[in-house]
């Protein structure tokens, strides 16, 4: 069994040595829940990582957004290098669900934009779980979706051997049915292609090419190859065997496909009998027309797009049966001995309990209006019923935890209060809202003397992206963050901040919980009056808490008077501060700067030069169209560069930016024609 090896020049200090130990015991009792409340920088992530080296068990840490998720990942990637970490988020960088609107008869089919990336981590993730004990995955809510049955996704796999008997064909056959397209020219990940006696592979969750050298109807030899180059890996040697896992999560055995489809189409015809019974014709024909073709494709192909609405089938479950989801993996492979960490869970848990709610009210619809069988209710997310018995146990990771967690826990709570660097929460000023935006600016332009960071929050994702272009024109390098921002390019922003290619970030909610910019000394809340969600007590500590980091933080609040919610929020943060200042007095301890070096991207990729309008358009400023050599694209880059263009034009003109905006449709017909 391989063992996880935390490996970190820092050792665990003051609180963080207690917690440990705590929450390390409470695991080994078998305590369902725990809590571990800790100030921001006081070491949390750290003390996550020391209990799971102490206990030694597989461990899923969900997160509410992406972005902190992205950090934590880079973050326990680091603390174990050579453990199994692994990333698992939504891999849409634009997704609209399918949907039917009554009111104006109008039907919105499913579209989406997959992020190749990321849907390589998220097949990394699952692979790990099966084949390895010493894997950690980070997760955000996405985990509660339903992504295909373990024992199908375990049971397709192709066991490669250098001197296997097998013959060419079948190879082509057995990769044709987990998923691996055949493509001679674009080889990218889930293709394969053959090269006279050999055929190559590019496994759907890894950044390596693999080779299948055969003499007749023998493997003779196995190579790891770089895709890009097609330089042999391992030194050139051959390997003994490869397990090649499916390009795809949601899979389908055919040896029951004919029973599985005989049941579809029993539940069609009863599904039709009843639109008829109810005088609907058209629901009727709708339904009948629409998964007939849908079944079509699946005997010829063995997938369709929307396949996920007919897993009930393939996986055996019976109507209003939990999905399966990844904590299913986990069971497989680990039984009931895995740790469950929810980070900043004050707002995982609720976000986590909302999820099943707004899933089948537009289920409902499609369903009722005869656009889906009554079997795709199960295609969907967990309900929090059904989480909070799928997981042996949780700790549950925040400063600000919610009494639901702490009554849940029944007073195992364990408190990090102290930070080990000595920095105190920040102090905290109130400004009046006239001229904030031109008094914010001074104040930024301040920290840019010193080289110091700032973000700034508002209430609304335009005023981020309106502010963040006034202040570019007033010459500040700033960026907007907020949830339209594809995912990896979050992280990238992020880390562009702390290394000076910007001074400022604004945002509405991704500024908020967790994110680790030591560099940033001030934080401005704008409209810190304005009651609710974004400006409640919790809120306001967590995002007072990103200037907690740096030895001179301080947080400006915008207010023309003091909202109950500023007023707990303030007490709290002062609290914490004089508690600090009090230890670090008693115990001697000197504030110390934080050095933490800019750690490495969470996926290696260049941006491709056809790609680069795609990248630049989403940033303030931008108003040109690069070079695109059409005639370097291959008929897949086209196709998909037309897809995407296509969104931008319309951002553009949406934007009453018509000349951008007919530029991009004249490219677009360039490369449609």
């Amino acid at each position: 069994m391989k063992r996880f090896e935390l490996k970190s020049r820092f050792s665990a200090v003051g609180d963080q040595i207690d917690a440990i130990q705590t929450l390390s015991e409470g695991i080994e009792k078998k305590t369902p829940y725990q809590t571990l409340l800790g100030v921001t920088g006081s070491g949390k992530t750290f003390t996550m990582a020391n209990v799971i080296q102490k206990t030694q068990k597989p461990a899923l840490i969900i997160s509410h957004n992406k972005t902190l998720a992205a950090q934590l990942y880079q973050e326990f990637r680091d603390f174990f290098p050579d453990n199994a970490v692994s990333y698992f988020v939504s891999y849409y960088d634009y997704y609209q669900p399918e949907a039917y609107i009554p009111s104006t008869d109008t039907y919105i089919e499913k579209d989406s934009d997959v992020n190749d990336l990321i849907d390589k981590l998220r097949l990394a993730a699952t692979t790990n779980l099966l084949t390895r004990n010493d894997t950690i995955v980070i997760a955000s809510v996405s985990c509660i979706y339903n992504i295909g049955s373990p024992k199908e996704y375990g049971n397709f796999v192709f066991e490669a051997m250098t001197g296997m008997k097998i013959a060419r064909e079948q190879i082509i056959t057995r990769l044709v049915d987990l998923q691996y397209e055949r493509g001679e020219f674009g080889f990218h990940r889930g293709t394969f292609r053959v090269r006279g006696d050999a055929i190559e592979v590019y496994p759907a969750y890894q950044d390596i090419g693999i080779t299948f050298e055969l003499l007749g109807d023998q493997i003779t030899a196995i190579y790891a190859f770089d895709p890009i180059t097609g330089a042999l890996q391992n030194n050139g040697q051959s390997m003994d065997n490869f397990i090649l896992y499916p390009a795809k999560h949601f899979m389908t055995d055919p040896t029951k496909s004919m029973d599985v489809m005989a049941q579809i189409e029993k539940d069609l015809a009863e599904r039709v009998a009843f639109f008829k019974s109810q005088g609907k014709e058209l629901e009727a024909h709708r339904l009948h027309q629409k998964v007939t073709y849908e079944m079509e494709m699946l005997r010829e192909v063995g997938y369709v797009k929307g396949i996920e609405n007919y897993s009930r089938y393939f996986d055996g479950r019976k109507p209003g049966d939990s999905p399966n989801t990844l904590l299913e993996y986990f069971w497989e492979a680990y039984g009931d001995d895995w740790t469950v960490f929810v980070d900043e869970s004050h707002i995982t848990f609720p976000q986590i309990r909302g999820m099943y709610a707004g899933d089948l009210a537009r289920k409902r619809t499609l369903v009722d209006y005869g656009f889906r069988l009554p079997a795709a209710f199960d295609n969907r997310p967990m309900m929090f019923e059904e989480f909070m018995r799928r997981i042996p146990n949780f700790i549950a990771v925040s400063a600000t935890p919610s009494e639901w967690e702490l009554s849940l826990s029944e007073g195992k709570v364990v408190q990090q209060l102290v930070r080990p660097t000595g920095i105190p929460d920040p102090e905290v000023e109130i400004r009046p809202t006239k001229n904030q935006v031109a008094d914010v600016i001074d104040e930024v332009k301040k920290r840019v003397e010193k080289h110091e960071r700032t973000l700034i929050t508002t209430l609304t994702k335009r005023t981020a992206e309106d502010l963040a272009e006034f202040m570019q024109n007033q010459g500040i390098k700033v960026h907007y963050l907020h949830s339209d921002v594809n995912t990896l390019d979050r992280t990238d922003i992020l880390d562009d901040l702390r290394a000076g290619r910007y001074d400022a970030l604004i945002g509405i909610n991704l500024l908020r919980e967790g994110l680790d910019l030591p560099e940033v000394s001030l934080v401005a809340i704008l409209d810190a009056d304005k009651e609710g969600f974004l400006r409640s007590d919790v809120a306001l500590i967590q995002t007072m808490g990103r200037a907690a980091r740096h030895i001179e933080g301080r947080v400006i609040l915008y207010a023309d008077r003091e909202t109950g919610s500023m007023q707990r929020a303030l007490d709290e943060v002062r609290r914490r501060r004089a508690y600090q200042i009090e230890m670090n007095k008693k115990h001697g301890i000197t504030p110390m700067k934080i050095d933490k070096p800019i750690r490495e991207k969470l996926v290696d990729r260049d941006v491709p030069d056809e790609e680069e309008f795609i990248w630049k358009s989403k940033h303030p400023g931008f108003d040109t169209m690069p070079n695109i050599e059409v005639e370097g694209l291959t008929p897949m880059d086209k196709k998909r560069l037309a897809k995407n263009l296509r969104r931008e034009m319309k951002l553009a003109a949406d934007d009453l930016n018509f000349e951008l905006a007919a530029r991009i449709r004249d490219k677009i017909r360039e490369l449609e024609s």
